[in-house]
């Protein structure tokens, strides 16, 4: 089970997949995808946030693809909540750096 951060929405996981499935998209693409209906204004917010939080990346014009560890949170390799890595093998969880460079 992904473990999402009180912070995350229903439609996070779906812009993540969006993005993991296409390679990255700008927020208008994005909002008129099928498995995504509300606003690009919402979506907008939301990828700022995912942004934010280092599970996407922006790379201009309101286009934005997902990271590594974006990729880990689908793949319930990434605790959202906590921000650190789970380690599967073990059972344990290994911190990720929560310091990143605001550039």
């Amino acid at each position: 089970m992904r473990e999402s951060g009180t912070w995350m929405t229903i439609w996070d996981d779906r812009i993540l997949e969006y993005l993991r499935e296409n390679e990255g998209a700008a927020v208008g693409e994005i909002s008129q995808s099928d498995s995504i209906r509300v606003s690009n204004t919402h979506v907008s917010r939301r990828c700022k946030k995912l942004a934010e939080k280092g599970l996407l990346r922006a790379i201009g014009n309101g286009a934005y693809v997902i990271t590594n560890t974006g990729k880990a949170y689908l793949d319930e390799e990434y605790d959202a909540e906590n921000e650190m890595y789970l380690n599967k093998e073990e059972g344990e969880s290994e911190t990720n750096v929560t310091e990143r460079s605001r550039t």
